[in-house]
């Protein structure tokens, strides 16, 4: 049996609204043994201290503060077109958590070993993202109210692994790895507490949510795989 029939995926735009709203309405109506995040320990904790890194700080730790600076102001221009702050639905994904008395857990790569992939991209992926980054700095025409915000985040998706392979590999395809053992480690730690039919929630970015679900839907449900995920509660 597949691991993917104790998983709901909620595949979300970190910078969407509605997003939040259906991450709050899917937990408390599906009212799983545990939620689990698309977020590690770091980001988890800066999230809730509402602590953002400034320029200056960000020069202070070389070139991946750098990378991490410019990676926040990208979703903060999104939210902005958006109308939502980044990491809202993930507070809403804690929030619910909460109120249910169900266990959270994080189940996302380490920041710092993903900015350190990040830094040893090839120089014509770092140099065509930072030129692309930069565009997200100036003032444009931009709207967020498309009726087809979604497809067009998926067509996004496919023009990003056609013009970064190795930064897709490093931001999606391994990050899907990383989440999709943890989340079989969530489910067989359950079933090691008694839970016959576990049921877990996992918030994740719309990018996530089809590798995930294939690889949860390959893994063997007996196999246990080790993991590294943090618990909160």
């Amino acid at each position: 049996m597949s691991y993917l029939r104790y998983v709901k995926l909620i595949g979300t735009m970190h910078v969407s609204p509605k997003s939040r709203e259906e991450v709050i309405s899917t937990i408390l109506s599906e009212k799983p043994h545990a939620v689990a995040i698309e977020l590690d320990r770091a980001r988890f904790l800066a999230m809730r201290q509402n602590r953002e890194l400034t320029l200056e700080e960000s020069f202070r730790y070389g070139k991946r503060g750098l990378i991490n600076y410019v990676l926040a102001k990208v979703e903060e221009k999104l939210g902005e077109e958006f109308g939502m702050k980044p990491g809202e639905e993930m507070k809403a994904a804690i929030s619910a958590a909460q109120t249910l008395g169900v266990p959270l857990y994080l189940i996302d790569e380490d920041i710092n070993v993903i900015l350190a992939k990040i830094a040893a991209a090839p120089s014509r992926e770092k140099l065509l993202m930072a030129l692309e980054a930069l565009s997200v700095f100036l003032p444009v025409g931009v709207s967020g109210s498309s009726p087809d915000v979604m497809a067009d985040y998926k067509v996004m998706m496919i023009q990003f692994r056609q013009r970064y392979p190795y930064l897709y590999r490093v931001l999606v395809e391994e990050r899907n790895e990383v989440m999709a053992r943890n989340l079989i480690s969530i489910v067989d730690s359950l079933k090691a507490q008694g839970v016959k039919k576990p049921k877990v929630v996992a918030v994740v970015g719309l990018g996530h949510k089809p590798g995930i679900e294939h690889l949860l839907n390959s893994a063997k449900e007996k196999a246990f795989i080790s993991s590294s995920w943090n618990y909160y509660r």
